[in-house]
């Protein structure tokens, strides 16, 4: 064979993507860790959740079959650091039957709060699994045995599937004394001494309460949280008042429509107080609130102290993000597919990288067509991101052409995608080109934020790099990679299992 055979042979596209365009297939690793950080099981713009259930069934049992290893630590990644919870589960659930050992390592990295747990026998259930042998009635156990008082209030969900009780009922743990025997009566829904669990008998008496005055009265008494509070009263303003204190900022966040809506945000004090916690540096990076979150909040609520409030809280967000050096094009897909919740979270990331390279880059948004998005570095990335709006078919390559065109030199391209290429000619031809007439060194980072499987470039490529999932740490990830950091599989790859039992 020649060497320009081999060569390009290489580089043929081997399969075709979800509108049937030539494209290309990555390691089964990439895929894997693709699958986990990016697909929620909700339908897509190609893919319904069934098929993308079916998938990743799939990937999940070929990754515990061919390297566990892998999987046992991508799992501990999605849930940590990629913010996922029902794909890890799955795949905790599908390792659990294959490898034991290695289940038993990641399981409580993997199920870290009472509704992880409930999730994953609900998994293994559905999977015909059953309570899924002895090895998973003794994690379930060690989990069991650090349930507190306020997950039991918070997290029991008796009616909605699989509870706390239930789980209790599997695995039958001992209980250390007689506080935490009461509980577990009490999640089995048996007759308990509630004088052991105040928080439990503020709950109870909560449901009781004849009236606001005693509703206000149990809320104080335990401490009750607010999702405790909502499920069981339907609450007044007053009520949501003596919850926002009380409240985490995620929950705040989410609920910032409804407050304003019942005109909690009417009094000036309330107003402030909201402000100040959605602006508190600290609070958010303790939070760590996908910065996408905020878009979708700017876009429910009207008041214009809070929409500037979500604006700084973003800018916060990214606030002690690293500077990101060299010159880059940013590319953002605007096409039909991306429409919804993909453009908001690629126009947050997007804005936020070119702020974070102090002007020094391009900012063009690519469907079939390609135009600069005049971005401000002074204007708020909500602001500017809130006007950013899909439309037309998809030419991953479009961008790439014009930058050839116009002979402009870059250090790096970032494009984030969905990666369905349905016109027009595709980014890796283009690239190549790009390399061979303008910048031979230019690096390629793929932020791809859909579940589907095929690629834009094959894996043989050393100066491109795949970004799946959203995060504040994607940015970091950009930083450290163009220095010469490992990949996304190749740092999943360095993580040691004994550190993350």
């Amino acid at each position: 064979m020649s060497f320009a055979k081999k060569l390009f042979a290489a580089i043929r596209p081997t399969i075709v993507n979800k509108d049937g365009y030539p494209a290309y297939t990555r390691s089964a690793e990439e895929q894997y860790v693709q699958t986990l950080v990016t697909n929620t099981f909700g339908n897509t713009f190609y893919a319904d959740q069934n098929e993308l259930l079916s998938e990743a069934e799939q990937l999940h049992h070929e990754m515990a079959q061919h390297n566990p290893q892998f999987m046992a630590k991508a799992l501990v990644y999605a849930r940590n650091d990629g913010y996922m919870r029902l794909q890890p589960l799955f795949g905790l659930a599908i390792l659990s039957a294959y490898r034991p050992d290695l289940f038993a390592k990641v399981f409580m990295k993997v199920v870290r709060i009472p509704s992880d747990l409930t999730d994953f026998l609900t998994i293994l259930k559905g999977m015909g699994r059953g309570e899924g042998g002895r090895a998973v009635k003794r994690q379930v156990n060690r989990f069991l045995g650090g349930v507190s008082e306020y997950w039991a209030i918070k997290y029991n969900g008796r009616g909605r599937g699989y509870s706390l009780g239930d789980a209790i009922a599997t695995a039958h743990p001992k209980p250390a004394d007689l506080k935490q025997q009461a509980l577990f009566r009490y999640l089995r829904g048996q007759e308990a001494n509630l004088s052991l669990l105040p928080q439990v008998e503020a709950l109870e008496q909560l449901k009781r309460a004849a009236n606001e005055a005693e509703q206000l009265h149990w809320i104080e008494t335990g401490k009750l949280p607010h999702e405790v509070v909502t499920g069981a009263v339907k609450p007044s303003k007053a009520v949501w008042e003596a919850l926002i204190d009380q409240m985490p900022t995620f929950a705040l966040l989410r609920h910032l429509n409804t407050l304003e809506r019942a005109g909690v945000l009417d009094n000036r004090y309330n107003l402030e107080t909201i402000v100040a916690r959605l602006t508190n540096q600290h609070a958010l990076q303790k939070a760590k609130i996908l910065p996408f979150r905020f878009a979708k909040a700017f876009r429910q609520v009207q008041h214009p102290v809070l929409r500037d409030a979500l604006r700084d809280a973003v800018e916060y967000t990214f606030a002690n993000l690293p500077e990101l050096e060299d010159r880059k094009a940013i590319f953002l897909d605007i096409s039909g597919s991306m429409n919804g919740e993909y453009l908001q979270i690629g126009s947050v990331f997007a804005l936020a990288l070119y702020k974070k390279t102090q002007g020094n880059s391009l900012f063009w948004l690519f469907d079939t067509e390609v135009e600069d998005a005049k971005p401000s570095r002074r204007d708020s990335i909500l602001s500017q991101a809130d006007r950013i709006q899909a439309r037309g078919g998809t030419d991953t390559g479009a961008p790439v052409r014009k930058l050839l065109a116009e002979r402009r030199k870059v250090d790096q391209i970032v494009i984030i995608t969905d990666e369905q290429q349905n016109s027009g000619s595709p980014f890796y031809e283009a690239l190549l080109k790009y390399r061979a007439k303008v910048n031979p060194n230019v690096k390629a980072f793929i932020i791809d934020i859909a579940p589907y499987r095929s690629a834009m470039v094959p894996p043989q490529d050393q100066n491109t790099f795949y970004i799946y999932g959203w995060s504040d740490t994607v940015l970091s990830y950009i930083a450290q990679t163009a220095k010469g950091y490992d990949s996304m599989v190749q740092q999943i790859e360095a993580m040691d299992l004994e550190d993350v039992q």
